[in-house]
């Protein structure tokens, strides 16, 4: 069996030339998408997004891969680095991302992604304000 990241590499290839073929032949069959806003996408959904003109990527990878295995499942995270478009409007360049993998026949498959924006990156939500801290109470230490 292979690397993880072995088959992320092959996967992410895959979603910035939209390779239908492969994610048909690589995604399970009740494969489970997430994106940064919470929506969820199947396998057929996911594979319509490149059948459409709706997304294009000029460049797509992951870096800061973290792999943990257990068994026939490895849980990945990693951060999700793109330019493109979907219909018109900038993808985030940056989110962080969380696969599940499952072994099957001696090769990985994804079962599922869930993405996060990474808050204060190009397309994502600023860092939020931190909190007011609360005076110090004068009557302490008397």
């Amino acid at each position: 069996m292979s690397d993880p990241s072995t088959f992320l590499s092959a996967w992410t290839v895959a979603e910035r030339t939209q390779d239908v073929d492969f994610l048909e032949a690589n995604l399970t069959s009740d494969f489970l998408g997430v994106g940064p806003l919470g929506f969820a996408l199947t396998k057929p959904e996911w594979i319509a997004r490149h059948q459409s003109s709706g997304l294009r990527y000029e460049t797509f990878g992951l870096d800061q891969i973290n792999a943990r295995i257990h068994g026939p499942t490895a849980i990945v995270t990693a951060r999700q680095n793109a330019i493109g478009a979907f219909h018109g409007s900038p993808v985030p360049q940056y989110l962080r991302n969380t696969f599940v993998l499952l072994e099957h026949n001696g090769s990985w498959q994804l079962a599922s992604v869930h993405m996060s924006f990474i808050a204060g990156t190009p397309g994502a939500p600023p860092m939020p304000a931190t909190p007011p801290q609360a005076p110090p109470d004068e009557g302490q230490g008397r």
